[in-house]
């Protein structure tokens, strides 16, 4: 089996379109170890059996979870896979994610990723901005040239941003360049149409997450009739649109099940018709 979309190239890492998100291999609410330790642990190395390059991590993940994983999984790791994290939030008793992105905390954050994944160097690391309820208007210059100075000094090759503005995407790319935008977006939510397309003509790429929430039950129905004409999940329609929608667009989904995993990555490559775009476009206009 081999991975649908072909690739991409994060600035001077080539990447799979189709990645692995690595926050559902912790415990419920992303907090704590996961209920089948092992069974983690092998969908991380089906994946990268079955020619996945890129995952995406974050140390807040459990917290210090998912690393762990990614490294007792896959450590010496291959020398294609490149492994993207996010630093700007914490995780508190509750669950909660309080930013995080004063200097000393994304300092601290960028050496925690580096000692739980066992690297000198972080291929990518994204600024996670806002809150769990979305983007947030704000300047993100402080934190983000935190981030500059921690690359200068040989720690992460390359920037992005996460949950982020339009504007803030903007200023961010003034302040250094950036190979990446990690925001919510699906058949449901095109807010950020127009940014997919400056991006791609630049050679940045975007990341969407949450790649199937948020339907209303109209738009749910929709989804479904497309999915059932073609024999398939709603998940595999909804990763398969995304592939087709800009050649500049990484899919991460994630999953704790090896058969899942396997799902997903056929499910991505399904051929939908012109008929079938047309029908999941109408969704989020």
């Amino acid at each position: 089996m081999s991975t649908p979309g072909g690739t991409w190239t994060l600035g001077d890492l080539t990447v799979t379109r189709f990645g692995y998100g690595a926050m559902r291999l912790a415990g419920p609410w992303v907090m704590g170890p996961p209920a089948d330790r092992e069974g983690a642990l092998a969908v991380l190395r089906e994946g990268v059996d079955l020619g996945i390059t890129h995952i995406d991590t974050s140390d807040a993940y459990g917290p210090r979870v998912t690393n762990e994983l990614i490294h007792e999984a896959l450590h010496p790791y291959p020398e294609s896979l490149r492994i993207a994290t996010k630093v700007g939030a914490d995780r508190d008793d509750q669950g909660g994610w309080p930013p995080a992105r004063r200097p000393e905390d994304l300092r601290r954050q960028v050496h925690d990723n580096l000692r739980s994944l066992r690297l000198d160097v972080l291929d990518v690391v994204n600024l996670r901005l806002g809150d769990a309820e979305g983007p947030k208007a704000g300047s993100l210059a402080e934190a983000f040239e935190t981030l500059v100075e921690l690359q200068e000094q040989g720690l992460i090759r390359h920037l992005g941003v996460s949950n982020a503005t339009e504007e803030q995407v903007a200023e961010a790319r003034g302040i250094a360049p950036i190979v990446c935008v990690q925001n919510m977006y699906n058949l449901a939510h095109r807010h950020d149409d127009r940014l997919i397309d400056r991006l791609a003509a630049d050679g940045v790429a975007y990341v969407p997450f949450f790649p199937l929430g948020g339907f209303d039950p109209l738009q749910s129905t929709a989804l479904s009739a497309v999915a059932a004409r073609l024999g398939a999940t709603s998940m595999s329609v909804a990763l398969a649109w995304l592939l087709r929608q800009s050649p500049n667009i990484l899919l991460i989904p994630g999953t704790s099940s090896t058969a899942h995993l396997r799902e997903n990555i056929t499910g991505a490559g399904l051929s939908l018709s012109p008929e079938d775009l047309a029908e999941l476009d109408g969704i989020g206009r």
